[in-house]
């Protein structure tokens, strides 16, 4: 199916609709994930806002690293060590959620206690990873390199997206009105726990999914600052939702095709999050004219 899809831009290539570099497999594969990520991580990211969780995506990405650790450690390919980063990073939210239902400690106090442990785990395994490893490949698993995606990450991308729009064409409706007035949500017999949990689960599984492109210390960043940028500019939850996905997608794109258009020596993760934070600057820009006017 991969091959097919190659094949279609190499004849774009040929009859001069794309430019040279969509000749390589590599940067079509980039293409791709860069397509699929983009509304995964702007969907969820809208929730992240409006929930008030951003210190979660950062907690969880971090879990993701030492993850990552604990698999080449264990003996898992370097490239793809899948078991121990799926189990680790939904042990770490789940249990995270778990202490939460279960403690007086405010909520973000709670999120820095366990980013603090992800942290110091995590940089306590890398330092053993190094010894065995190279030092490059743990660069990858920091900082992401979506023009490594191969067809196992498209495939895992897929599914991800698979999963999250069946489940936002399901309980999109419930999952916002929990997140925005949770005592509603209970008289109207709509189980909030079970959406909490379902939650931190789906941002677990997403953080998983987008380490390998866009790196486990940014991947929380594509989370959040489209859906900040996007509260800037909607006029209401939907609005912000189209947003949200408009900006993670096209920062997706921009990060992998300018680079590599331009022949810049930039990794593909911080290039996405850059053009992000460029979209983050437009909506403060724009914001603040809308404001000026509405005061003048």
């Amino acid at each position: 199916m991969l091959d097919l899809v190659h094949t279609f831009f190499s004849n774009l290539v040929n009859i001069g609709l794309l430019p040279e570099m969509f000749s390589y497999g590599f940067l079509v594969n980039a293409f791709l994930a860069s397509l699929l990520i983009g509304p995964l991580l702007g969907a969820l990211g809208t929730l992240v806002v409006v929930k008030r969780l951003a210190f979660l995506s950062e907690a969880v990405g971090h879990s993701a690293l030492t993850g990552v650790s604990i698999g080449i450690l264990l003996g898992e390919p370097i490239t793809a060590p899948w078991i121990s980063l799926f189990a680790f990073s939904l042990l770490f939210a789940l249990s995270l959620q778990w202490v939460r239902g279960r403690t007086t400690v405010p909520y973000d106090a709670l999120i820095g206690v366990f980013l603090s442990f992800a942290l110091a785990m995590g940089a306590a395994l890398l330092m053993l990873v190094a010894q065995q490893v190279n030092a490059h490949l743990v660069e990858q698993v920091l900082f992401g390199s979506v023009l490594t995606a191969n067809e196992q990450d498209l495939l895992i991308l897929v599914v991800m997206f698979v999963i999250i729009a069946v489940l936002a064409w399901r309980f999109s409706n419930q999952a916002f009105l929990t997140a925005i007035a949770p005592e509603i949500a209970k008289s109207q017999r709509i189980n909030t726990k079970l959406h909490d949990y379902g939650f931190v689960v789906l941002i677990a599984l997403m953080t998983v999914a987008a380490v390998k492109i866009i790196g486990a210390i940014l991947v929380g960043a594509l989370l959040l600052i489209p859906a900040a940028s996007a509260r800037l500019l909607a006029h209401n939850l939907r609005s912000m939702l189209l947003w949200s996905v408009m900006i993670a997608t096209t920062s997706a794109l921009i990060g992998v095709l300018l680079p590599m258009y331009m022949q810049w020596a930039v990794t593909t993760g911080p290039a996405i999050i850059l053009t992000a934070c460029c979209w983050f600057v437009f909506a403060i820009s724009v914001h603040s004219v809308k404001g000026v006017s509405t005061r003048a």
